[in-house]
């Protein structure tokens, strides 16, 4: 099994020599067929010839043009607490991707330990989860979570999320890149949000927004930054970012970018030991828990890092005799934030 730091480093060109290539040469065949299918499968919605569903409250959908790893949670929250902030009812719907106890996955969990007052459905028939959220729960809008590909459900407003270390999956649909579908599926979206926007300079946003107005003339463009909030145990506790400023960490997490994790890490000014990346949204197993114990207390680390991703899966105070922290992230709008609230569906409280 190829690890996402081998698979990164193969499709975008770091991995040289005959074998990679070949590699790459194979990938970009089975890439044809899946892109072909996204562009009829797209083609038909927008023709009017698969069957969208409308529900009766607003639906505002936050995805990605890549595979994730983009910092949509952090983005979600934000939106769900607007709206909470006005008293609006809202609920959060999602596919429930890899979902765990109680049928909830590590998103769901992560979301549920920050936004306690707001519901969040997951159903890989999301049509059905809105009905359920409109009718049963009463909701007043619905905000949609990994929604731009699902077209089934009808949305008012459609923000994709480019993550600024690798906004355009390396110019290749899956598997010979990160994409979901061709950039010019931008062309649906209303908002185009660049995240982690400090990662890159004023020059590099630039180029990537100019791009972004070829593919979407009539999209508002934001950028935001996820800034480390604090630093939490599974107990609850919290220690301030700079607890272990300088010292040297164990990080490891399970997300679908772990350039992001290691920009947030770089952030926090920890010195990490290594970082050991593990698919996105990564079943942890005791064997894993026991490999990362041993691989913490054999790099010296102070600590153990990972992200709320993970630890609200892991659950673990410990890694053996290792503490185990989790970074908080939280979303700050660099630009565009009045025009994006703005945008957002009004609904009377």
């Amino acid at each position: 099994m190829i690890s996402p730091e081998q698979f990164r480093a193969l499709v975008s060109g770091q991995r040289r020599g005959p074998m990679a290539t070949l590699t790459r040469c194979g990938l970009r065949l089975a890439e044809s067929p899946y892109a072909w299918a996204m562009r009829v499968r797209n083609w038909r919605y927008d023709q009017g010839r698969a069957e969208i569903t409308q529900v009766d409250v607003p639906v505002v959908s936050v995805g990605n043009l890549s595979m994730g790893g983009t910092g949509k949670t952090p983005l979600v929250e934000w939106i769900a607490r607007w709206y909470r902030q006005r008293d609006v009812r809202v609920a959060l719907i999602s596919r429930g991707y890899g979902a765990e106890r109680a049928g909830a996955n590590d998103e769901a969990l992560e979301l549920e330990e920050r936004l306690p007052d707001v519901p969040h459905l997951q159903n890989p028939d999301r049509v059905a989860a809105a009905q359920v959220a409109v009718d049963e729960l009463e909701m007043q809008v619905l905000v949609l979570d990994d929604g731009f590909q699902h077209r089934r459900l009808y949305r008012d407003l459609d923000i994709v999320l480019l993550d600024a270390l690798e906004p355009f999956g390396y110019e290749h649909v899956f598997p010979r890149g990160t994409l979901r579908e061709p950039p010019r599926g931008l062309e649906r979206a209303d908002v185009v949000v660049l995240s982690r926007a400090d990662a890159v300079d004023a020059a590099e946003r630039e180029q990537i927004r100019t791009r972004v107005a070829k593919l979407a003339p009539a999209a508002l463009w934001c950028e935001l930054v996820h800034r480390p909030r604090r630093m939490l145990n599974c107990s609850g506790d919290e220690l301030p970012l700079d607890a272990f400023a300088g010292q040297r960490v164990a990080a490891f997490c399970g997300i679908g970018n772990p350039a992001g994790f290691q920009h947030t890490l770089e952030q926090c000014k920890f010195e990490a030991a290594e970082l050991r990346a593990f698919a996105d949204h990564y079943d942890y197993s005791r064997k894993d828990l026991d490999e990362l114990t041993a691989w913490a207390r054999d790099s010296g680390a102070k600590a153990a890092i990972c992200t709320h991703k993970d630890l609200v899966k892991l659950q673990v105070l410990r890694l053996g005799d290792i503490p185990l922290w989790a970074v908080s992230i939280e979303a700050t709008f660099l630009a565009g934030q009045a025009e994006f609230e703005a945008k957002l569906p009004p609904v009377e409280p």
